[in-house]
C-alpha cells in the first residue's frame, strides 16, 4: 500500500484536483484527459476493489457517487452519467485501490463508454443455473 497512488492522494502526498471529500470518501478529477469531466470516487481506506471492500465503506462510497452524479446533472449542465468499475486484473483493473469512474454525459456527446461485447458463448440458461443464488 505504500506505493498506492490513491493512498498518497488521500494522505496529501500526491496532488489531486479534489472536488469532494468526507470522512469516508474522496472524489477528484481523473488525469487521463480522455473525457471532459471524468471523475474518480474512492474510499479513504485502502481496499483493492469491491471484492474486499467492507459494507460501511461501500455504502458511503455509493452515497458519494450518487451525490456527485446528482450534482453533475442538477448543477453542472450534464444530462446523465456513466459509472464504471473494474474489479480485478481479469476485469481490466489497473490501479489496485477500489474506485468508481464517473463520466458526465450529454445527448450527442459521442462518448462510447459502454463496452462492445463480442457475444455470449454459453447459453444463458446454463450460466443462470451455475450462478443463481436462490
Amino acid at each position: 500500500m505504500g506505493e498506492c497512488i490513491f493512498c498518497k492522494i488521500i494522505k496529501g502526498e500526491a496532488p489531486a484536483m479534489k472536488i469532494y471529500e468526507d470522512e469516508y470518501t474522496m472524489a477528484f478529477m481523473d488525469i487521463a484527459k480522455d473525457v471532459d469531466g471524468h471523475l474518480l470516487v474512492i474510499p479513504k481506506k485502502h481496499f483493492t476493489n469491491i471484492l474486499d471492500c467492507n459494507d460501511e465503506y461501500l455504502i458511503n462510497l455509493m452515497r458519494t457517487v450518487k451525490r456527485i452524479s446528482n450534482h453533475l446533472v442538477d448543477d453542472c449542465g450534464y444530462e446523465g452519467v456513466n459509472l464504471l468499475n473494474a474489479s480485478d486484473e481479469s476485469a481490466g483493473q489497473s490501479v489496485f485501490h477500489f474506485h468508481i469512474h464517473v463520466i458526465p454525459r450529454k445527448l450527442g456527446d459521442n462518448i462510447k463508454a459502454w463496452p462492445n461485447f463480442g457475444g455470449a458463448e454459453t447459453p444463458t440458461e446454463d450460466i443462470f443455473k451455475r450462478i443463481s443464488m436462490l
